[in-house]
């Protein structure tokens, strides 16, 4: 009997030992329930081929052309991928619409013998519960937005909040960009979708009612977008400002933006992506520091002339919301340790209001 998925945290709780996605690998890679394998029944050429000829022929020689496909790469994902399987295996198998790919794999799967299930209404039930979670219901917990200028530690004091016994979200980290020009990082973006799953998963996981820390951002971080609810709830958040002298800031993004520095192809791309927000002679100077390896130089002209004065104004639009400012001489590990207890004192104290 098909699974009714009731809710996101049912999910860990699925009496099954894997989840199986039959579905194309783009289908797969642009979002899918967390933890499964893709063992596809059709892969995109064959979902094209198949779906073209099913509204340009027939439904029925369309059919035909499925099920051999179908049972051939059944056939192969048994004897590669779960040939050392036991006895007792149960997989839990879904498709687009819990229809015919999942059905047709959970099938064969139970003449073997294994306990195989599929979802009722495939992934489009499992999507449903993700767009609940984020589009519908309110926020679940209280928001408290970490801020400060460009290169303030915020990401690295997250993980220290943690520790302090603070729930905290790292937005940047489930995005895989670090929200800047310069933010993009190794493996890319997820779709929006897969930004979404991974977004809905981390709030099923957070205490409902105790606040929360995140960063602070714009409603887009990369090329994905926040929900709504959540950016409502980020711009209606408290503030603890991080502030910290000019020449921190600049060997903290030398530190943490070292992938960026180590390619200077890349590096000279995006110092010339901002031409048309400053003067060519500006420009010039940056990829000539780029050049010489000052990269701390290079960080401290990039916040001055260009960090800096669009955070000023970003900042005046929360001029209103209850805040608390927190100095730190210095971004060394050893001081954004040193400071999390400060840090999650006013924290605390903006919580309770």
């Amino acid at each position: 009997m098909p699974v009714t998925l009731t809710s996101l945290s049912a999910l860990s709780d699925l009496p099954f030992d894997e989840v199986i996605d039959v579905r194309s690998p783009a289908e797969y890679a642009e979002d899918h329930i967390p933890g499964a394998i893709n063992l596809p029944v059709l892969d995109d050429d064959e979902r094209a081929r198949v779906g073209t000829m099913y509204t340009q022929v027939s439904p029925f020689e369309a059919r035909k052309i499925g099920a051999a496909l179908v049972a051939r790469n059944a056939a192969r994902h048994i004897e590669e991928d779960l040939m050392d399987r036991p006895r007792g295996y149960r997989p839990l198998v879904y498709c687009w619409r819990g229809g015919q790919r999942s059905g047709s794999f959970a099938t064969i799967l139970r003449q073997i013998g294994w306990q195989a299930e599929t979802i009722e209404g495939g992934y489009r039930s499992f999507r449903r519960l993700v767009q609940a979670a984020l589009y519908e219901a309110p926020w679940p917990c209280p928001v408290v937005v970490l801020e400060g200028n460009t290169g303030t530690a915020k990401t690295d004091l997250l993980p220290l909040l943690a520790e302090q016994g603070l729930q905290v979200m790292d937005l940047e980290g489930l995005a895989n960009h670090r929200g800047s020009l310069f933010g993009a990082m190794a493996g890319g973006q997820p779709a929006q979708k897969m930004f979404e799953t991974r977004l809905a998963m981390a709030r099923e996981a957070l205490r409902p009612g105790e606040v929360m820390v995140v960063e602070g951002e714009s409603s887009k971080i990369g090329e994905v977008n926040l929900p709504p609810k959540l950016w409502q709830a980020m711009k209606d958040a408290p503030r603890v400002v991080v502030e910290a002298p000019l020449g921190a800031r600049a060997d903290y993004l030398a530190r943490r933006y070292a992938d960026v520095t180590a390619d200077a192809a890349r590096l000279e791309a995006t110092l010339r992506a901002l031409s048309r927000l400053h003067p060519a002679d500006r420009i010039e100077h940056w990829l000539d520091l780029a050049a010489a390896g000052a990269f701390a130089e290079l960080a401290a002209g990039l916040m001055e002339h260009h960090y800096d004065p669009r955070y000023g104004k970003q900042h005046a639009r929360f001029a209103d919301c209850p805040s608390r400012t927190v100095a730190l001489d210095s971004l060394s590990p050893e001081a954004l340790a040193e400071a999390a207890p400060r840090l999650a004192e006013a924290v605390r104290a903006l919580s309770a209001g």
